[in-house]
């Protein structure tokens, strides 16, 4: 693996826990000036991955005019077909991962969803980082450097095995594996179907802004659908 990605990997661990330490101080920033501290999360969480971003760009600035996994990558029009069929089908993925671990008995819904909700209500400009900043990172990260570097050694399946289950853990919730792992492998296959690295972020960041959309929009209507569902779920376990 290239020195770079080394470092984009160490920066993008760094983002994640730079929480630890520029939260507290966010806080007490915030307190100082006289503002709310409920700001502070938002304000941290923009500023951290924004600088990531910057970070990691520059690193790769050498290879932005480079195709994806050294080869060339398939055609303007292929690729915007694909980035556009390919929202639809991280969706189709996410649904069906959705429904098999329903029949497992895994709650529906994420806590991790809803944390990313209770953000965006208190300080909208972090849509930014969900729908945007985030899934360019996430892309680069585990697409572009995990998968792309196992992909030299190894078959798609075991690949997109791996980094997926690493984009998965990477989001803490361990109990929704599968459906992290679902989307993981969807944005590995449209990375390898077109070698643009572009095409899965566009699909990642129009599924994200989709999902965030619709639950900020509907969530009233989910939250009803969510409970009955659950207790249709509760009553087929009965049987079994």
């Amino acid at each position: 693996m290239k020195r770079e990605y080394w470092i984009i990997i160490i920066v993008y661990i760094g983002m994640q826990l730079s929480s630890l330490i520029g939260l507290p101080l966010s806080m007490w920033a915030f307190k100082y000036f006289g503002k709310s501290q409920n700001l502070a999360v938002p304000f941290w969480l923009l500023a951290s991955f924004l600088i990531a971003l910057i970070i990691i760009l520059f690193l790769l600035r050498k290879e932005m005019n480079t195709r994806s996994l050294d080869e060339k990558g398939s055609s303007p029009t292929l690729s915007v077909m694909w980035a556009i069929g390919g929202v639809f089908l991280a969706l189709f993925a996410q649904y069906a991962a959705a429904i098999i671990e329903s029949l497992l008995g895994i709650k529906i819904g994420s806590e991790n969803t809803k944390d990313i909700l209770t953000i965006i209500n208190a300080f909208p400009l972090a849509i930014i980082v969900t729908s945007i900043i985030g899934p360019i990172l996430e892309e680069i990260v585990f697409r572009k450097i995990i998968f792309g570097s196992l992909y030299k050694r190894y078959n798609f399946f075991i690949s997109a095995l791996i980094s997926s289950v690493i984009f998965a853990l990477a989001h803490m919730e361990p109990v929704h594996i599968l459906l992290y792992s679902a989307m993981g492998f969807t944005f590995a296959f449209l990375y390898v179907k077109t070698k643009r690295i572009l095409v899965p972020i566009f699909a990642h960041v129009t599924m994200n802004t989709m999902v965030v959309l619709v639950q900020s929009v509907y969530k009233d209507d989910i939250d009803r659908l969510r409970r009955e569902a659950e207790a249709i779920q509760n009553f087929i376990g009965g049987f079994l």
